[in-house]
């Protein structure tokens, strides 16, 4: 892949006018979200290592959602745990949050040094 994809797209006589998102509904989605969930997420210590968790989410806020999305981050959390290293449906849904947050201001400050330059 190119390092500068709009210089690519320059040369090409494109225009970019999004982003593809890092994680999709296909098998190498899946792959990608559970690598990331696999490198971010520590076991605690202890004679009883809980759930895996990841030391930077320090908040437990409560995000409202359709039934079918929590079925969804269910099934998700499913297809991610591996043995005995579960995935909640709230870390898979934390992760997801925090990846297009992350991607959305990446974006946008792309947006706005092209509109400055």
């Amino acid at each position: 892949m190119a390092k500068n994809i709009e210089t690519v797209a320059k040369k090409l006589g494109a225009t970019i006018v999004g982003t593809v998102p890092d994680y999709s509904a296909g098998a190498f989605g899946i792959a990608a979200l559970a690598n990331t969930l696999r490198e971010r997420l520590e076991p605690s210590v202890g004679k009883r290592p809980g759930r895996p968790s990841n030391a930077a989410w320090s908040k437990r806020p409560k995000v409202p959602m359709a039934p079918e999305t929590e079925e969804r981050l269910k099934e998700l959390s499913h297809l991610l745990s591996e043995g005995e290293r579960r995935v909640s449906p709230m870390q898979v849904a934390a992760l997801i949050l925090e990846e297009a947050t992350a991607s959305y201001f990446q974006h946008a400050t792309s947006s706005k040094r092209k509109r400055a330059g």
